[in-house]
């Protein structure tokens, strides 16, 4: 067994009255958002963008997944507490954010991006932040690691973890197996692009992310403790529901191009 006692905050200073405490999944979120935009930057670059334009996507991209995973999170999860509490929306430093939301907050964001700064092809685009989305997705997954959060079950083999912030049961490293799945996938189809995106119908590589993502966020939801109360009464928990629908979606459209013969 391992026991985890990882503090969340990187450091902690008082510095002149002002308090510094950066946490590990802030240092994630970040780290994902830069690499992702170095890599995009690369490819659009090279089809006549600025770096004016890179800059713009990405900060659509970055407000679309907060907001898409806030607003996920309060609509899917808690819609009663937070719709009798709208105000409270706004509170995410508080936490609550969901990833189904996110990866929907990016789609967003990339055709408001397509529709007021740049009119190009919009599933071109998708194709090209397809991955590095989901690669997010993983780093984000060791930052909740880092905060001892999205629990797994208890388990009674050698790998459980005992997360001492929270209790003394050995449980399933349930980010860690989402995030190598996320970091696997995503991977793979970082070479499938570089070999064949210039060959492929467009939209196969945002499928491909949908539905392997997804798939793969269905199964590691049965290694998790379910986030909220009324999750013990479906046969499948939200995040199980939400997966199939969007990898369902990944499917249709990593099809379409043969239904469509």
């Amino acid at each position: 067994m391992i026991e985890w006692t990882v503090n969340p905050e990187i450091f902690n200073l008082n510095i002149l009255g002002f308090h510094l405490a950066p946490r590990w999944y802030g240092l994630s979120f970040v780290l994902g958002f830069l690499l992702g935009e170095k890599y995009v930057g690369k490819y659009m670059m090279q089809n006549g963008f600025s770096e004016k334009d890179v800059s713009s996507l990405f900060k659509h991209m970055l407000f679309g997944t907060i907001i898409g995973a806030r607003l996920g999170h309060c609509l899917f999860y808690e819609p009663e507490y937070y719709l009798s509490n709208p105000l409270l929306i706004l509170k995410v430093w508080e936490g609550g954010l969901a990833s189904h939301g996110g990866f929907l907050g990016v789609m967003i964001g990339v055709w408001l991006f397509n529709r007021n700064v740049k009119k190009i092809n919009y599933i071109w685009l998708l194709d090209l932040v397809a991955a590095p989305s989901l690669i997010t997705g993983a780093y984000i997954r060791i930052g909740n690691l880092m905060n001892s959060e999205i629990l797994g079950i208890p388990t009674d083999g050698t790998w459980g973890v005992i997360f001492k912030r929270v209790d003394n049961i050995p449980r399933h490293p349930a980010q860690l197996y989402e995030s190598l799945g996320y970091l696997t996938i995503s991977l793979v189809v970082f070479y499938l692009y570089k070999k064949f995106h210039k060959v492929w119908p467009q939209g196969r590589f945002v499928g491909l992310i949908l539905l392997f993502g997804m798939t793969w966020r269905f199964i590691t939801e049965f290694y998790k403790e379910n986030q909220v109360a009324f999750e013990q009464d479906m046969l499948l928990n939200m995040g199980q529901v939400l997966s199939v629908a969007m990898a369902l979606v990944g499917l249709a459209i990593v099809l379409y191009p043969k239904l469509k013969k």
